[in-house]
C-alpha cells in the first residue's frame, strides 16, 4: 500500500512534539475527492496550538495547519464537477459553508486533523476550484485564512465603500491581505508597525497611504486622528485583542466598525479598559470573527483572480521536519511581512 508523509503533534508545549509519520494514502469515497496537497500556509493559531495558548479544543495527535491548496488526483464515483488535475483550495472549516460561523469545532488543524500532509480526502462539496492565474499553490493557500477573514470583515456585515478609511495593525498576513483588498476597493489605508523598515517596505511594495510606528507614537490612536483630521477611520482590523482594543476604539470614527480577529497583545487585568462605555461613546460596532465561510472565501478567490491581486507571502519553507519547525519559529518571531508558507510538492 502506498504511503504518505504526515505531521502530527504527539505532544504540545514545545516544537519537540511535532513528529513525522508514514501513513496510508486514503482513497476517495463515492462522494469525495482525493487532493494532493501542494502548498500549506501557517497561521499564528498554529504557534498558539504548539505552545498551549490556543483557547479552543485541540484533538490528540492532531495533524497541524488549516490552510492548503493542491490538485485533485482522484474523484469519487458519484462526484460531479471535478476532474483529475483540477487546482483547488480547501476552506479551513468543513462545516462553515455559508452564513455565520456557528462554532470552532469543525476547523482543520485543531479539533480535526489538518493539512500538513501530502494527501487529503475531503467531501466533494468542500474544495473551491481555482481560476487560471500566475499564483503559486503556496500563495493560494495563504488566502484561506486571510482572504475569508478579510472578506467577512469588509463584506460580511455592511460593506467597505470607496473613499472610506481602513486601519490595519501590523504587517502579518491578515493585515496585508486587508491592505490589498482595501486598496483595490478604493479605500484609504493606514498601517501600524514597530519597525520603520517594515513600514517602508509595505509602502513601497503595497502602496499603503499612511504608516505609523507605534513605538515612535505609543498613542497611535492620536496619530490616526491627526491623519484623518479628527474623523477617525471607518474600519479597524484589530488583531491585538485586549492590548489594542482601547486604542482601536479611540481610532474608529463615530459609527465605525472594529473587527476583532486576534489576540496577539495582552494587558494586565487591572488595566483593561471599560470597553462597554468606550463603544457606547463612539456608537461603534465591535465584531468578533472566526475567519469566514466557504462562500466568502470563494468570493475572495474570484476577486483576487479577476483583478490579478497580489497574495502577500513573505517566505516559503520546505516539507521536512526541520523546515516546518523553522517556519513556525520564524512566524513566532514576528519578523515576517505577510504569510509564511510550506511548499509540499
Amino acid at each position: 500500500m502506498s504511503t504518505q508523509t504526515v505531521f502530527r503533534w504527539t505532544s504540545r508545549g514545545s516544537y519537540d512534539g511535532l513528529q513525522v509519520f508514514q501513513e496510508p494514502i486514503p482513497r476517495a469515497g463515492d462522494h469525495e475527492v482525493l487532493v494532493k496537497v501542494r502548498g500549506v500556509s501557517l497561521n499564528y493559531r498554529d504557534v498558539a496550538i504548539a505552545n498551549l495558548s490556543y483557547p479552543l479544543p485541540v484533538k490528540e495527535d492532531v495533524v497541524p495547519c488549516s490552510d492548503a491548496a493542491g490538485e485533485v488526483v482522484q474523484v469519487g464515483g458519484r462526484v460531479e464537477g471535478f476532474s483529475v488535475g483540477d487546482a483547488v483550495l480547501l476552506p479551513a472549516s468543513v462545516a462553515a459553508l455559508y452564513g455565520p460561523i456557528k462554532d470552532g469545532l469543525h476547523t482543520l488543524g485543531g479539533p480535526i486533523d489538518g493539512t500538513l500532509r501530502e494527501y487529503m480526502c475531503v467531501p466533494a462539496y468542500l474544495p473551491i476550484k481555482l481560476p487560471k492565474s500566475s499564483h503559486s499553490f503556496v500563495q493560494w493557500a495563504s488566502l484561506v485564512g486571510t482572504g475569508s477573514t478579510v472578506w467577512n470583515s469588509f463584506y460580511g456585515y455592511g460593506s467597505l465603500k470607496p473613499g472610506q478609511t481602513v486601519l490595519l495593525q501590523g504587517t502579518g498576513g491578515v493585515s496585508l491581505t486587508a491592505l490589498v483588498f482595501a486598496k483595490a476597493a478604493g479605500a484609504t489605508t493606514i498601517i501600524t508597525s514597530s519597525s520603520d523598515e517594515k513600514l517602508e517596505y509595505v509602502k513601497a511594495q503595497f502602496g499603503v497611504d499612511h504608516t505609523i510606528n507605534y513605538k515612535t507614537h505609543p498613542d497611535w490612536a492620536a496619530e490616526v486622528q491627526r491623519i484623518t483630521d479628527g474623523q477617525g477611520v471607518d474600519h479597524v482590523i484589530d488583531n491585538g485583542g485586549a492590548g489594542t482594543i482601547e486604542q482601536s476604539i479611540a481610532s474608529v470614527a463615530y459609527g465605525g466598525i472594529i473587527y476583532a480577529i486576534g489576540f496577539l497583545a495582552n494587558v494586565a487585568q487591572d488595566k483593561m479598559p471599560d470597553v462597554t462605555m468606550a463603544v457606547i461613546s463612539k456608537g461603534c460596532i465591535v465584531r468578533g470573527l472566526l475567519a469566514g465561510s466557504k462562500q466568502q472565501l470563494e468570493e475572495a478567490v474570484n476577486f483576487v483572480g479577476s483583478r490579478g491581486l497580489v497574495i502577500p507571502v513573505d517566505k516559503t519553507f520546505g516539507f521536512a521536519r526541520d523546515e516546518v519547525v523553522a517556519a513556525l519559529k520564524y512566524l513566532e518571531s514576528g519578523k515576517h511581512i505577510g504569510k509564511v508558507g510550506i511548499n509540499v510538492a
